[in-house]
């Protein structure tokens, strides 16, 4: 066997499910060297790969050492078995692991290739239970642990593995990777006391960024960092975390034997599409939604919704019901354990909130007899649900219409803002947030789709978590640009009303509240991005933007 294949399988063992450039550029080969050998090691049975894309990364061939493979790295290293299995992420359990999470897997891979531009050779270890995601030890001495915030992660469980990561090993630096801007600004606040370097980059940016990228933000300054200038600031020396190894571990088993008529749970996200992941997250964000409703967030046609979801409901992964007449998705609870494992949540505690399943089978189906008890009260309030899914649906139909775009949109489990007011926890929860992007200006907004605030007294309690949370520099800090207020009301007289009050308040209070108000009368004739809102301080209507 020459140098190079030795070294290749030698790679595949520290770095699993790695594509061809990411093994180049953790390697002293060249990428055409890498291609033709790994080549030559599969047809000869010593690595098997499967195929992978998502919405960050490009659909791509990832490779992994057979049992085989296992057995002649082995003996290149003069090891058993045994010893490979235990001291690299080969065996069985590892590679269902890493298949689970393959899509932040992908992301790691090009950090790191970002980091071989820099320092070199690499070392790499995952891990399964530390806080870190992975870490990386650099050539100098220096450790990076690397923690991915994923999509579906709540705040609490990530700062639980912060406060975690401050209890453990002393690494040289933490790489934070985030899913938007909005949580970006929170880890910076939350790793503000941290006592390690910290330095935090969205997701997005981290799978495609050279080492020369200004992407890394610091927890507190406004300068933005590449990964060169990163590394004068890490600790001269660190630790990493070294985890138990299991007491058996199983030789990997081969990839078709896993292809079945139905696919295993762990083998799922390698199966999906990149249209596909993205139906599934919305459908998760947004439980109960109708098929033209999400048809409009993905911005495709019908028939495109009744492909995406049809090939879900193959898998399982969601299930469709009829009710009013209209066939409305939710996750199934191997769709809820898919995400959760993705994201390194909780899967029981996704399906305490979340789960569709009936509590008693053969009981009649409704709101009632639900798991769930997020999902369980959407159900109960659909009217309220289903107004909030088709305002966002009309307005990121309209946005894209007109060369705006809506660029993030999160739940309410998301939107909810937490900040200390007078020495007491106080929060806003509205029914979304979102940001709407237009002429390269970013807009976010909170939006409420009103129904109870009837009386003065109930708008009044409306209106007081929003005065709080504008009355400091909260709004600004967490969003980059003080959110608008959209509040929409079925009746339009309620909406006259509402901004009696928001006045009344606004003048009682002395906090300025960019509020919008409108109504479904108006939505309907001028659509969310038209002249349908009226402020506080004139009766006027205008646009979002205006």
């Amino acid at each position: 066997m020459r140098e190079i294949e030795r070294d290749l399988l030698r790679l595949l063992a520290e770095f699993p499910l790695a594509d061809r450039l990411e093994l180049a550029s953790f390697s002293d080969w060249s990428e055409r060297a890498v291609y033709q050998r790994l080549g030559d090691l599969r047809c000869s049975g010593l690595v098997e790969d499967l195929s992978h894309a998502s919405e960050l990364i490009r659909p791509t061939r990832r490779f992994l050492l057979t049992v085989d493979g296992v057995a002649q790295l082995a003996l290149d290293l003069g090891e058993t078995r045994e010893v490979v299995l235990r001291d690299y992420p080969v065996s069985e359990r590892w590679r269902q692991t890493l298949v689970r999470r393959l899509d932040s897997v992908g992301v790691i891979y090009r950090l790191g290739s970002a980091l071989a531009g820099v320092e070199r050779p690499l070392r790499l270890r995952w891990y399964r239970a530390q806080p870190p995601d992975a870490a990386f030890a650099l050539p100098d001495g220096c450790s990076l642990a690397v923690l991915r915030w994923g999509r579906t992660a709540d705040r609490t469980a990530v700062s639980i593995r912060v406060r975690r990561l401050r209890e453990g090993p002393t690494y040289s630096g933490v790489l934070v990777l985030v899913p938007d801007e909005v949580r970006l600004r929170h880890a910076r606040r939350l790793l503000r006391q941290a006592p390690l370097i910290c330095l935090i980059a969205l997701e997005r940016d981290a799978a495609y960024a050279s080492a020369d990228a200004r992407i890394w933000r610091a927890p507190s300054g406004s300068a933005a960092l590449c990964l060169e200038e990163a590394f004068t600031f890490l600790d001269a020396e660190g630790e990493w975390a070294v985890e138990r190894p299991p007491v058996r571990s199983i030789v990997p088993r081969p990839l078709a034997a896993a292809a079945g008529t139905r696919e295993p749970d762990w083998l799922l996200l390698a199966r999906l599409k990149p249209a596909e992941k993205r139906s599934l997250d919305l459908v998760g964000d947004w439980p109960w939604v109708r098929a033209d409703h999400l048809a409009a967030l993905l911005g495709v046609e019908r028939r495109r919704v009744s492909q995406l979801t049809a090939g879900l409901e193959r898998h399982d992964l969601l299930t469709d019901h009829r009710i009013d007449g209209q066939r409305r998705f939710v996750l199934s609870d191997r769709g809820l354990a898919l995400l959760a494992r993705r994201d390194r949540a909780s899967v029981a505690s996704a399906r305490k909130r979340w789960s569709a399943e009936p509590l008693e089978p053969e009981a009649p189906r409704g709101w009632r007899n639900l798991r769930g008890g997020r999902t369980r009260q959407l159900l109960r309030h659909l009217v309220h649900t289903e107004a909030v899914h088709g305002l966002l649906a009309v307005l990121a139909d309209q946005a894209r219409s007109n060369g705006s775009e809506l660029a993030q949109i999160e739940p309410p489990h998301r939107a909810s803002c937490y900040f200390r007011f007078q020495d007491r926890l106080r929060s806003v929860q509205p029914d979304a947030f979102g940001v709407l992007r237009c002429d390269r200006r970013d807009q976010p907004f909170f939006l409420e789709w009103e129904r109870r605030a009837i009386r003065p007294s109930t708008m009044a309690a409306k209106l007081a978590p929003y005065l709080r949370y504008y009355s400091s520099k909260r709004p600004l800090e967490d969003h980059g640009a003080p959110p608008l207020v959209l509040v929409a009301f079925d009746d339009p007289l309620a909406a006259d009303h509402f901004l009696r009050v928001a006045r009344e308040e606004q003048l009682r209070t002395g906090v300025p509240l960019p509020l919008r108000v409108s109504d479904r009368t108006a939505l309907s004739q001028r659509g969310p991005l038209g002249s349908a809102w009226r402020t506080a301080d004139r009766t006027a209507t205008g646009s979002v933007f205006g």
